[in-house]
């Protein structure tokens, strides 16, 4: 599959919560770490969701938050992974970072370099990468 989304996590289904209009699918990774999507009840459905079926997690690199220090607040965005920033390329207005996960995944972000500046990111610090469950996209083979 060739899609231009950065962050293609694969993962195995470990939890399926079905609402009336939506179900929360969640994505064990191979490192241990859990994404949470949020999809329509009839996507669901035609992609055939269940627990022990292998998937593909999808997020737009400007999906993704970046926080290095939370100070304490809790978020509504399910999706709150911890690593260490690994790469950082800098453009005339934003920036790529990448945020290698303990279990080797890496989650790639575009954020403006007065974000990189605020937070003081630079390669080998901790950071939280954050996005909400309806940013990701499922796919399966």
């Amino acid at each position: 599959m060739k899609i231009s989304a950065r962050n293609q996590f694969k993962g195995v289904v470990c939890g399926v919560t079905v609402g009336v209009v939506n179900v929360e699918v969640q994505v064990r990774l191979n490192g241990g770490e859990v994404i949470v999507a949020s999809i329509t009840k009839e996507s669901a459905d035609v992609l055939e969701i269940k627990e022990g079926i292998e998937v593909i997690a999808l997020v737009k690199a400007p999906q993704i938050i970046i926080a290095t220090d939370l100070g304490g607040y809790r978020l509504s965005a399910r999706n709150q992974l911890q690593g260490t920033v690994t790469k950082i390329i800098h453009g005339a207005v934003n920036s790529e970072i990448d945020i290698t996960l303990s279990g080797g995944d890496l989650v790639a972000a575009t954020v403006t370099n007065d974000s990189v500046d605020t937070l003081g990111l630079n390669e080998g610090q901790a950071a939280t990468a954050i996005f909400k469950a309806g940013s990701v996209i499922l796919a399966v083979c």
